[in-house]
């Protein structure tokens, strides 16, 4: 495959489309796939007609919950799209996909209150060490100047945003733009590529100026074009096409494109600039650590389980070839072969015959492999090329089903849920007894059980999850328990005397026994640890009881009435009898929380922790994250569980946190009063 400059890039690429919520990804998408002649009109969101986006969940919201894969041949070469979700909510499936493309293009607008979106997914790109171009979308909706739009996106980005193309206004409206390295100038035609037309006198001046900002850091990274720009001699074509490609594939620079996707403009260059200058999968395959060997190697970047045909494996193949059929095994040696082999555009797989270095392909029924793992051909365990990080759930909801029966098909199809999207995960909870489905966000979960039902059939119920309310005591007593029953035969008698008695925070439950003479056999005691324990699961409260001790210091048998259940009973009495003249007092569990946010935006945070009864232990800058801080503190476990919401709306979108159990503490006054209400409601 020959460039205009005589350089060569082979075989097909893989190119992800990443960028923040509504920058236009999936337009972009589609108007490249009308402009490479794959589709035969572009279709729009609004009237649901894109390729991408074709799940009910994406069409019924308007936006992209997953990732879609759409392939197209463009002048000889093929390129596989990867149309990644915008919302940080959606962004796992980015951080597998990205895993096997060779180049992010990052869809921004010219809006500065998107810079917080936009450094979260450069972040994600530096991590992965992905080259990547930025396509500014929307340019014909844009205002004020384009140096001062890059001047506050600049600080998103780690890499140098280099500036290729120089938009030509005409009357306030964008009408084509001037390309800086090929020094050429373009008309836009709506929906057809732009006209070469003579370099506008007026922009003579802006685009020598903004071709030599553009070489001059170029030259940051070639001491020879530093040499020939001090000595004013102007540098060959060829060698800055050669320095653009170089420097991108090292990712050393960011270049920048300019466009509407709606509307077609700009897409001809931007897809000649991706068939010139991304580098190809052997680079990716060096940059993950590939060491050649027998067989085919493939890096899995999505799971997808459809309704009809089973699960699909989404791949890139990094070296080698392999037809349908083919055995490939994983991290820990586990084989699976596959059951069919496509290539997918939106929804719509098609079949095809083999696979080869540099393919984009789905392969059937790939059982026991999972998204993000890397498989070989080659027989025995597969060398993992690289760790996905999942993020943990921040967002969980309590589900069930109405229909005890159907609890299995639940966990099943969750399962399979979560095999696609790993940001999601299930606990089970023996506190409260519930099962919770956690997740990234409130968006994030309501997708999760329209899938469980549009794609399983499987209706769930949710609600708030359960707080794992516990209760204590503050005042000692002594207390005598008798269960005395006569019925004929033999009868049933227990006695015991027990010491209750606080115990410090943390320190659980302790069982001691202080007996004499035998008024209590040996062989009961066991029995009346366990009526304490059985009682100590529900107090006077209604919560399991904690940090508390029991000694048996007293008691009386009967030779023939006694029984280990009698002196259990006994035991429960006592308990019942004596924990209410304790000060029973409730417990709410504390967690400890890192807040990570911009740093305009942690005076609002704070705010924010303190209005949900949080204790701010203070905060630093967020490491690795230029302009971010990290805040510190303890909140109640019941704050934080619509915590991401009010986050997210104070942050433009891109807010988060971690959160780990800390302590237990008192809940007083008319709070403690609401939740022993709601629990005795739920009891009756």
């Amino acid at each position: 495959m020959e460039s205009s400059t005589g350089r060569r890039i082979a075989g097909p690429r893989n190119i992800a489309l990443v960028g923040p919520y509504l920058s236009g990804k999936t337009t972009l998408l589609e108007s490249i796939l009308f402009r490479a002649g794959a589709i035969q009109r572009q279709g729009k969101i609004a009237d649901k007609s894109t390729v991408g986006d074709s799940s009910a969940e994406a069409r019924a919201h308007g936006m992209s919950v997953e990732v879609n894969v759409a392939s197209v041949n463009f002048m000889g070469d093929m390129f596989t799209f990867v149309d990644c979700p915008g919302s940080i909510e959606f962004s796992q499936d980015a951080r597998a996909a990205l895993a096997g493309c060779d180049a992010a293009i990052v869809v921004c607008e010219a809006d500065d209150k998107k810079v917080p979106a936009l450094q979260v997914i450069l972040k994600q790109l530096d991590d992965l060490n992905v080259p990547r171009l930025l396509f500014i979308n929307k340019i014909d909706k844009s205002e004020g100047r384009l140096t001062d739009v890059l001047a506050y996106l600049q600080p998103a980005s780690s890499k140098p945003l280099i500036l290729r193309q120089l938009p030509i206004w005409k009357n306030g409206i964008v009408t084509g733009f001037v390309d800086l390295a090929l020094e050429r100038a373009y008309i836009y035609r709506e929906h057809a590529p732009s006209e070469v037309v003579d370099m506008p006198a007026e922009l003579l001046d802006s685009e020598k100026e903004a071709r030599f900002a553009m070489l001059e850091k170029l030259a940051d990274y070639d001491d020879e074009l530093m040499e020939q720009l001090l000595s004013d001699i102007e540098p060959p074509r060829d060698r800055v096409f050669t320095d653009l490609t170089r420097e991108l594939a090292e990712g050393l620079i960011t270049p920048v494109f300019v466009g509407s996707a709606e509307n077609g403009n700009g897409i001809l260059r931007l897809l000649k600039a991706l068939r010139h200058e991304v580098p190809p999968v052997t680079a990716l395959a060096q940059r993950l650590g590939l060491k050649s060997g027998p067989g085919a190697t493939v890096q899995v970047l999505k799971t997808f389980h459809t309704a009809h045909g089973g699960k699909l494996s989404l791949v890139r193949v990094l070296a080698g070839e392999f037809a349908d059929g083919a055995v490939f095994y994983g991290a820990a040696g586990q084989e699976a072969r596959t059951a069919g082999l496509f290539i997918l555009n939106g929804s719509t797989p098609a079949k095809t015959a083999k696979a080869q270095t540099g393919d984009t392909v789905a392969l059937g029924r790939l059982e026991g492999m999972m998204t993000g793992e890397t498989l070989s051909t080659a027989k025995g365990s597969t060398p993992q090329l690289i760790k996905i990080a999942v993020s943990p759930g921040v967002y969980g909801l309590a589900i069930s089903v109405n229909d005890r029966k159907d609890e299995v098909k639940l966990t099943s199809a969750i399962a399979k849920l979560i095999e696609e999207d790993p940001s999601l995960s299930l606990e089970h909870n023996q506190d409260t007894h519930e099962i919770v489905l956690w997740g990234q966000g409130e968006m994030h979960l309501r997708v999760a059980l329209e899938r469980l039902e549009n794609k399983f059939g499987v209706k769930a119920n949710a609600r708030p999850r359960r707080i794992a309310y516990k209760e204590t005591i503050r005042r000692p007593t002594q207390i005598r328990g008798r269960h005395k029953k006569q019925s004929g035969g033999h009868g049933q008698y227990g006695d015991v005397v027990v010491e209750i008695k606080p115990l410090a925070r943390g320190e659980g439950f302790e069982f001691t026994d202080t007996i004499t003479g035998g008024v209590v056999p040996k062989q009961y005691i066991p029995a009346v640890e366990q009526g304490v324990r059985d009682w100590m699961v529900q107090g006077p409260l209604g919560f399991p009881v904690v940090d508390f001790a029991v000694n048996l210091s007293d008691g009386s048998y009967h030779d023939v009435d006694s029984s280990e259940m009698a002196f259990k009973t006994a035991a429960r009495i006592a308990m019942s009898e004596g924990m209410p003249q304790c000060s029973p007092v409730l417990l709410e569990p504390i967690v400890a929380v890192d807040i990570h946010v911009p740093s305009d935006a942690t005076s609002r945070i704070n705010q924010i922790v303190t209005g949900r009864r949080g204790q701010l232990l203070g905060f630093d800058g967020r490491e690795g994250w230029p302009g971010w801080d990290t805040v510190k503190a303890h909140m109640p476990e019941s704050e934080i569980g619509s915590l991401i919401i009010e986050l997210r709306s104070a942050t433009a979108g891109v807010g988060t946190f971690t959160f780990t159990h800390d302590h237990m503490s008192e809940l007083t006054g008319r709070q403690a009063e609401q939740v022993v209400a709601t629990r005795k409601a739920e009891a009756a």
